[in-house]
């Protein structure tokens, strides 16, 4: 009896945890797919979660533990398997995540589940009888199989990780699906019908068996790894190369080790024998030529295991490894071609038809050629390809078959007649009796039409018949859309055929031609279109590029008529991208639109028409032509002669920058030709720039000092198309010459220069230079690497600074500011950047006015500091070069310190010990030091503008603690109000980023607006309103003093002596109200 009770108890336990299972498991695979992610990722975690991220945990932990307990009594786990499986029925055709497969997913991660999980899934389609579960089954056995596909935005690790042992274990399924396969047809009128199930269950031995195929092919060695890639990702079809090199010999094969996997697929090879009798046999009815394909597989199959079946026959003999690898290798093709539903397949017919013909053509070649046993091999993979070219092409449909047909036929019929016959030739005499029918067959739509334009093209070619050229082209401009899409054809094979031919067209002949294919691009026949943009590629440019580049210029953008001129005239240039003739026509093309639209004398009736050309839409082409040409020898030495002799010429300039990545990769010849044409050049003196600022006598010596700007600017321009990466080459004498060598420097005086570097330096520090000469040449001395451009930036920036020479000085900075900018951290990182910041803060010394040179030079110093503080303050990765360099003494450091610790240290005045401070404060008294001070609250003012956003919280950081009591400390009102204009202007630029200071910032304003001078109560008002009109977070922080802001404003608006300080109160209140404030009324620049 007590036993009785215990069975009892034990039962109804078992049937509440079923119940519970259930539950939990319909609430998983009901919940949406990120909520279900995330509460996996949250399982584990301490704390109490509620909502339904806690309850799907729980429901997550009570299956996991479920099954783990269930593997550690081998129980099964149908509560678990098959509400998985029913789902997967439900979502067959969704297109969004199978929950299903995301928890399946989670749980094969762990070994021990998966091992459960995986056998009771093979276990349960051979004792499960119910239909509806078989069903699910397959599908959800097909999307693990196939993980990578059915869940795309979805990661499957744990699939991922267990596939091969999945394959193994679910693999023992294959006997029970062929059973389900051979009984699940019925028949009708005479015809075998699969039913739901079976059509499911041969989708699954399908895809399962090509996953098995793929990993016995990718599990061996890389002799077949190497072989047996997809066909679909080929140059040359990749099966047919396999197929080549396992024909080498048998000893290669011998060599490789038979897999797990493939020896599983041969294990199945009797059941594949049977899928494919009822493939082949369903398909008979509605695809014909599928079931063809089918029947040869089938034969194919049979054959292979009559062969090699044979000799496991033998006692102690083994399948040979060729059996093994033939029947995986092919088979992970017709797998492909077989399964019933993969619109993938669908998809890529285009390239796998072409694939399979071109598979088919080469070893045609190759039995030609190779004779004996070769031969022999070739012929058997001919077979292999014309079996799947009858699976792709028999599984399409009607109208698909038929389009693939319009588009292929030609291709595909010469390549089946080359298996049966040799060809055969016409005689011209011939074609003279036979050329009424052909144009009568130009009507029609069947195969022998289109074969028949080749006998036409070659007719026109070789004879003096000027009149079938005349019709084929009256029948192009006019004739019916079949008559047209003939008529391309045959004007494809004369093109092709003229350079061979014994008549010469004559050049009028040529353009008519030409015109006639041009018309036709703005037809409405697709078709057309394309036929002709490829003839026009066929045809000398001189014919076509003038009209096609000002059609293209003329047209409006985003039309399918501008999409027509373009794709045509990327075909041109493709076709000739090692003909320079054909690239410097085009220039020309351009150029000589711009320079009607630009000449003085056009009437305004031409200005208008002309201002409808836009050159820059033929110019957005090029990138896509220059990545079609191979070898760029031929074209870059012409394309730099032609713009250093129209060195004025805009557009060359416009077209060399959409190929500066291809002229970067012959960086040394192009450089080297830079060079050669600098030192060409004379050096200009004190007259000619006179002679400029002067008004020059007579229009011809304007052209000719301009002539010499645009002389000057050319080379300059060249080198600024390079990407940063030719100037890192540090190892390019033509870029540095000797420069980087032991004990070898630049010259100070760069007069002579053999190299790139000296180049620039000698344009941008030259007494005598054109300004814009001398500026782009010091924008370019930014882009030298710093390792060169440094130390020669210091020695000229100290000699200048001792002559104060203001020109040399500003070149010299730019330069400076530009490797900051681009460089960043490889830049300031340099050990003489320490001098030059001591350089820079002498020339803050100086005394000036504001507009004078030495103004522009302080300014310059500024920007140069707070582009260093940004570029210290980069997250960044340091390469060999920077790294070395920031190990060395000095640095990014400047003397011990960063940049922006020494501007800080300036303008507080503090860290009165630092080198750096005492160098530069030497011998002057406290008030001497203001102005440059204020400088120095110039420069956080233009960090705060230029830094990056990852960078602007370490800046706070840094700057605020030290700043903010600095400011509250100092007892010069001139530095109070400088510090307060600094918070001011980082309220406006980092934004969010100085929320931890918001409050002393509100604290400061208001201490300043009740007690500071005119200019810190002016100061403190803009603080005040910047920070009110801020980011949410940061009003809500200050939110508690906005009451007393208020009240201090209106106070200040009523009571304050200075009118300007009251208008600016009375402002912000009235922005208050108005809830609208514009913080470009306020400048941030120091007084």
């Amino acid at each position: 009896m007590e036993e009785l009770v215990i069975s009892n108890s034990d039962s109804n336990l078992n049937s509440m945890l079923s119940v519970m299972i259930r539950r939990a498991m319909s609430s998983l695979l009901n919940s949406r797919p990120k909520k279900l992610e995330h509460a996996m990722a949250r399982i584990g975690e301490d704390g109490a979660m509620g909502g339904s991220i806690g309850s799907l945990v729980e429901s997550l932990s009570l299956v996991e533990k479920y099954v783990r307990d269930a593997a550690e009594r081998e129980e099964t786990v149908n509560d678990v398997l098959v509400p998985m499986i029913e789902h997967s029925l439900k979502c067959k055709n969704s297109k969004y995540a199978n929950q299903a497969m995301i928890l399946l997913n989670w749980l094969l991660q762990d070994k021990i589940l998966f091992e459960s999980l995986a056998r009771n899934l093979a276990n349960l389609i051979n004792f499960k009888e119910d239909h509806y579960i078989a069903l699910g089954w397959c599908i959800l056995v097909r999307d693990l199989v196939d993980y990578d596909k059915s869940v795309v935005q979805h990661q499957m690790s744990g699939i991922r990780a267990r596939h091969h042992s999945l394959l193994t274990i679910l693999c023992s399924s294959v006997s029970q699906l062929s059973l389900i396969v051979c009984n699940g047809s019925v028949l009708q009128h005479g015809f075998e019908l699969p039913t739901r199930l079976a059509l499911a269950a041969a989708d699954c031995i399908l895809t399962l068996t090509q996953a098995i195929a793929k990993e016995s092919l990718g599990s061996k060695n890389d002799f077949e790894r190497s072989r047996s890639s997809d066909v679909a990702t080929s140059s040359e079809p990749t099966s047919t190369s396999s197929w080549k090199h396992r024909t080498k010999g048998k000893e290669q094969l011998d060599d490789l080790s038979i897999s797990e996997m493939g020896m599983l697929l041969w294990e199945n090879l009797e059941e594949l024998i049977a899928v494919m009798l009822k493939l082949s046999a369903w398909s008979r009815k509605s695809r014909p030529l599928h079931a063809e394909g089918a029947g040869l597989v089938l034969q194919w199959l049979q054959g292979v295991k009559t062969y090699y079946g044979c000799f496991s026959d033998e006692a102690g003999s083994k399948v040979p490894n060729a059996g093994v690898l033939l029947v995986a290798s092919c088979w992970k093709h017709y797998s492909m071609l077989l399964r019933l539903d993969d619109r993938e397949i669908l998809q890529n017919s285009t390239d796998l038809l072409d694939q399979y013909l071109s598979g088919i053509e080469f070893y045609s070649d190759a039995g030609t050629k190779e004779q004996t046993a070769d031969s022999s091999s070739s012929t058997e993979t001919i077979k292999f390809f014309l079996n799947c070219l009858a699976l792709l092409l028999g599984r399409l449909d009607s109208n698909r078959l038929a389009s693939v047909m319009l588009e292929h036929e030609l291709r595909i019929s010469d390549v089946l007649l080359s298996q049966m016959t040799g060809g055969s030739a016409s005689s011209a005499e011939q074609m003279k009796t036979l050329l009424p029918k052909l144009f009568k067959l130009l009507d029609e739509l069947d195969g022998p039409s289109r074969a028949f334009t080749e006998l036409i093209a070659e007719y026109c070619s070789i004879t003096a018949d000027f009149r079938c050229v005349q019709e084929v082209l009256k029948r192009l401009a006019s004739g019916s859309s079949m008559q047209r899409r003939n008529a391309a054809d045959i004007i494809s094979g004369v093109i092709k055929m003229f350079p061979d031919s014994n008549k010469e067209f004559s050049k009028s002949f040529m353009q008519d031609i030409a015109n006639h294919l041009l018309d036709r691009l703005s037809g409405e026949d697709t078709l057309v279109c394309s036929h002709a943009a490829e003839l026009l590629a066929l045809i000398d440019p001189r014919f076509v590029l003038p009209s096609l580049v000002r059609l293209m210029c003329s047209s409006n953008e985003s039309t399918p008529l501008a999409d027509s001129y373009g794709i045509t005239l990327v075909e041109v240039l493709k076709h000739h991208n090692q003909n320079f003739e054909a690239i410097g026509l085009l220039l020309d093309c351009l150029s000589s639109i711009n320079q009607s639209q630009d000449h003085p004398r056009v009437s305004a009736k031409m200005v208008e028409s002309l201002s409808n050309l836009d050159v820059d839409r033929v110019l957005r082409l090029i990138p896509e032509w220059s990545n079609s040409v191979k070898d760029w020898t031929p074209l870059i030495s012409p394309l730099m002669e032609k713009t250093f002799s129209e060195s004025s010429n805009a557009t060359i300039i416009k077209f060399l920058s959409s190929i500066s990545e291809h002229l970067a990769d012959s960086a040394d010849f192009v450089l080297g030709r830079v060079l050669l044409q600098a030192k060409s050049q004379k050096e200009i003196g004190r007259n000619v720039l006179s002679m400029g600022e002067s008004k020059p006598d007579g229009n011809t010596d304007m052209i000719l000092l301009q002539q010499m700007l645009f002389d000057r600017l050319c080379p300059l321009l060249i080198i600024k198309l390079l990407p940063l990466r030719v100037f890192d080459d540090l190892l390019s004498t033509v870029m540095y010459g000797q420069s980087l060598h032991p004990g070898v420097t630049l010259s100070s005086s760069f007069s002579e220069y053999d190299c790139i570097a000296a180049f620039l330096l000698n344009r941008a520090l030259h007494e005598f230079e054109f300004d814009s000469v001398r500026k782009l040449a010091a924008e370019l001395c930014g882009r030298i690497h710093p390792q060169v451009l440094f130390p020669v930036a210091l020695s000229q920036l100290e000699g200048a600074i001792e002559m104060k020479d203001t020109l040399k000085i500003k070149a010299c900075l730019f330069s400076v500011c530009t490797s900051l900018a681009i460089r960043g951290w490889d830049a300031v990182s340099h050990p003489v950047i320490s001098k030059i910041v001591t350089a820079l803060h002498s020339i803050l010394f100086w005394p000036s006015t504001v507009g004078d040179e030495v103004s522009k030079a302080q300014h310059g110093c500024i920007d140069c500091l707070a582009l260093m503080i940004c570029a210290e303050l980069q997250v960044h990765k340091p390469s060999q070069d920077s790294a070395s360099a920031s190990s060395s003494p000095g640095g990014s450091a400047v003397l011990g310190r960063t940049v922006l610790s020494s501007v800080i240290d300036l303008f507080t005045n503090e860290n009165v010990e630092n080198e750096l401070h005492s160098e530069v404060t030497r011998n002057c008294s406290p008030q001497m030091l203001i102005p440059s001070r204020l400088c120095m609250a110039n420069v956080l003012i233009s960090a705060c503008q230029k830094i990056s956003e990852s960078s602007k919280k370490t800046f706070v950081k840094r700057t605020f603690p030290r700043l903010i009591p600095a400011i509250q400390e100092s007892t010069d009102p001139h530095i109070r109000a400088a510090g307060i204009q600094v918070l001011f202007s980082s309220v406006y630029h980092l934004k969010s980023a100085i929320l931890p200071y918001a409050s002393d910032f509100l604290s400061l304003s208001l201490k300043s607006l009740r007690e500071g001078t005119d200019k810190e109560k002016i100061a403190a008002a803009k603080l005040m309103a910047s920070l009110m009109a801020s980011d949410t977070a940061v009003v809500e922080r200050i939110s508690e003093g906005l009451l007393d802001a208020r009240s201090a404003l209106l106070d200040v608006a009523t009571s304050d002596l200075s009118v300007e300080v009251r208008v600016i109160c009375r402002k912000l209140l009235r922005w208050e109200d108005e809830e609208s404030f514009d913080a470009e009324e306020y400048p941030m620049v120091l007084v």
